[in-house]
């Protein structure tokens, strides 16, 4: 098996103002806040198993005013083009509480050496959440449904020149592709069908040649699929017996660690890094032109 290429950059933004202001998913309630102490612990403490794994991480500061920044997922889909440049499609959030983020994001980025683009910007056109979008055998995989609309996947298409696989989520709890999907390799992935709608859930089976199923109990009570994965390390949450034997005996290692702080919001050790080094003609195949394919029901 060819481990993933991608997964050795990551972007994080460091926990000093993450809080529970507000509800816009089903594990938010804003009498139930995280403890800052024990949030930026256990924050840290991930930033350093990455980076003694070989991975970097580039920390942006959190803006006072957008405590969910510290899901650095959604911040935007960032890219290596062909010719080594760096080019990042900001996010254009469903929710006006987080669109913030990307005015921030947005120079920081710019001054790191990356282009920048948007597919919608300031509630004005398609909604685009990072954390719906992976690569996987070449194409890119795009959730839709709750947060991202199925209009960026022609955007992203277009713009980038790949093959963007459309998947319908259907499940509230797994409102990011990044709660119920997860590459280990180039044949093998952490998969949740019961996040999608029947016609998808079928083609990323299909699109997976050995997946690894996750019982929907077990991706919402352990976070296990929002987990991250460098060579042969899969850094998760928490880890069922079962998924955990499977994962050995494809001789991967697992693992763990706690974030459960940063669950409080809706998000695990994934929502809290954004890989940033997904590479076009490597890990995307180039597509001119683009293209969409969506499930046929």
């Amino acid at each position: 098996m060819e481990q993933l290429q991608w997964g050795r950059h990551y972007v994080a933004v460091e926990p000093t103002h993450f809080r529970v202001d507000y509800v816009i998913n089903p594990f938010m309630d804003p009498a139930v806040q995280p403890d800052p102490e024990r949030a930026m612990a256990q924050w840290r403490e991930m930033v350093a198993v990455l980076e003694r794994l070989g991975a970097t991480v580039d920390v942006l500061p959190q803006r006072p005013d957008a405590p969910d920044m510290v899901y650095a997922m959604n911040l935007g889909l960032g890219l290596v083009r062909a010719d080594g440049s760096r080019h990042v499609v900001l996010s254009h959030m469903r929710y006006a509480e987080r669109r913030m983020e990307t005015l921030t994001a947005a120079p920081w980025f710019a001054a790191s050496g990356a282009t920048t683009s948007y597919v919608g910007r300031d509630g004005v056109g398609a909604h685009l959440e990072a954390g719906d979008a992976f690569a996987f055998r070449g194409d890119l995989v795009v959730g839709h449904g709750p947060r991202t609309e199925e209009l960026a996947l022609k955007h992203l298409a277009t713009e980038l020149g790949v093959r963007v696989r459309g998947l319908r989520i259907t499940h509230p709890g797994m409102y990011h592709l990044d709660l119920a999907f997860c590459p280990l390799d180039d044949r093998r992935a952490l998969v949740c069908p019961a996040a999608l709608d029947e016609a998808s859930a079928a083609a990323l089976l299909d699109l997976v040649p050995e997946p690894l199923v996750v019982t929907e109990d077990e991706a919402l009570t352990t976070f296990c699929a929002n987990s991250v994965v460098v060579g042969r390390t899969v850094v998760m949450p928490a880890c069922p017996p079962r998924v955990r034997a499977q994962l050995e005996e494809w001789g991967f290692e697992v693992l763990l660690v706690d974030v459960s702080e940063f669950h409080k919001g809706g998000g695990s050790i994934r929502c809290l890094t954004n890989p940033v080094d997904l590479t076009l003609g490597r890990d995307l195949a180039v597509v001119p032109g683009g293209e969409v394919l969506l499930p046929t029901s």
